[in-house]
């Protein structure tokens, strides 16, 4: 984070839950330090090396529940039990975890709660993209140093894994087919011999227990650059799907969206906010080429039209309610973010929501709000 030369910053003080006030996205650690301090304290099964937790606390985090003692652990995850037990039960061992999935399944989210949970810090990273070095993986330099006295220890200058190596922790990798395929294969050492050479000074870093890594990965987007297959077989890989059911997806998106809000101070009543249901039928129908009811075939845009979409596209309307607004999200609010949702392509995609409005939100008479909402953005005059 980087200020004003002249300004002086000085850290936020810690609210009594663990999370730094003023922050405007805490880590998951310290957003939720009371679940976790409460699974650690009625916590009595076998734990990993190093892990803050059981398996059976971390599933239980991520899934949420109620203790023994009432306290509520809310769900980080809503979706398949087995397919966090799987992730959870591969990082014990030591395979990597790779979690697959396309754009808006929660993979960030996932990674982020399994490292908080595991190794109480989730802030090892190492966000990929087509500019990622091996320096960046691995190892960087202290030039100066180098440049006055050569290649030393206290020149070196650990990256993410590398601290994750010496500390028995987790390290994350987001976007990992982003990053060019030679600077993946760099990840073949680590993830086989759990050691790091460090030619340089003719030694290396050798793992502690605990130690592992959880990768993001998508092939919908472009840019993407396969895994090698020998990379591949060094992880357990657990695919992510978008939601199962209309009602999954909605109890996604207002969980988040009330985090949200509260972090941005937005007010709303959630409980009458039936803008959600209504947002999220109109990207699964999109993206899923037919209405809810199986009765009518449409086209589908060239968005992704995740859940983390429909996420930002309430938000929006939250926000946009409650400044210009009664606070009352309506569908006026909802409008835009949809339009921006879907159309991608001002070609292709306009052609494909103008039909989808005429031939679904047209034909259903609540939705006429929406409908007029829609067609008052310019995308033609209300008919």
């Amino acid at each position: 984070m980087t200020g004003s030369p002249t300004t002086e910053t000085t850290p936020a003080a810690d609210t009594p839950g663990g999370t730094p006030s003023g922050v405007l996205r805490a880590h998951a650690e310290h957003e939720y330090a009371a679940e976790l301090a409460a699974l650690q304290a009625v916590d009595d099964r076998p734990r990993p090396p190093r892990w803050s937790m059981s398996p059976w606390a971390v599933t239980t985090y991520l899934l949420g529940g109620t203790l023994a003692d009432g306290t509520v652990i809310t769900p980080k995850y809503i979706g398949s039990r087995r397919l966090m037990e799987i992730a959870v039960a591969s990082l014990a061992t030591d395979r990597a975890l790779l979690l697959l999935g396309v754009p808006g399944t929660a993979k960030s989210w996932v990674s982020e709660h399994l490292a908080a949970a595991v190794s109480g810090d989730s802030t090892r990273v190492v966000q990929g993209t087509a500019g990622t070095t091996e320096e960046a993986v691995r190892y960087g330099w202290n030039y100066a140093s180098l440049l006055a006295s050569g290649p030393s220890e206290s020149a070196l200058v650990p990256g993410p894994v590398m601290r994750a190596m010496n500390a028995g922790s987790i390290a994350r990798i987001e976007e990992l087919t982003r990053i060019p395929a030679d600077v993946q294969d760099s990840l073949i050492t680590i993830l086989s011999e759990k050691t790091l050479p460090i030619p340089e000074l003719d030694s290396e870093v050798q793992a502690q227990r605990g130690f592992n890594v959880i990768a993001t990965a998508n092939d919908r987007d472009k840019g993407v650059n396969d895994l090698s297959s020998a990379l591949r077989r060094r992880f357990t890989t657990v695919v992510l799907p978008l939601p199962d059911s209309l009602d999954d997806e909605v109890s996604i998106v207002t969980q988040r969206v009330a985090s949200l809000g509260a972090s941005l101070e937005l007010p709303a009543d959630l409980e009458s906010l039936s803008e959600i249901r209504r947002v999220v039928t109109v990207m699964r129908e999109l993206r899923g080429g037919v209405t809810a009811d199986g009765r009518t075939t449409i086209k589908s845009p060239s968005s992704t039209l995740s859940t983390a979409e429909a996420i930002s596209v309430v938000t929006s309307g939250l926000s946009l309610a409650a400044h210009f607004g009664d606070g009352v999200v309506g569908a006026h609010d909802v409008a835009a973010g949809l339009l921006g949702a879907v159309v991608k392509d001002p070609v292709q995609d306009s052609v494909i929501w103008d039909e989808y409005l005429e031939t679904v939100v047209r034909g259903r008479p609540e939705w006429d709000d929406l409908y007029r909402a829609c067609r008052d953005l310019g995308t033609g005059a209300p008919r």
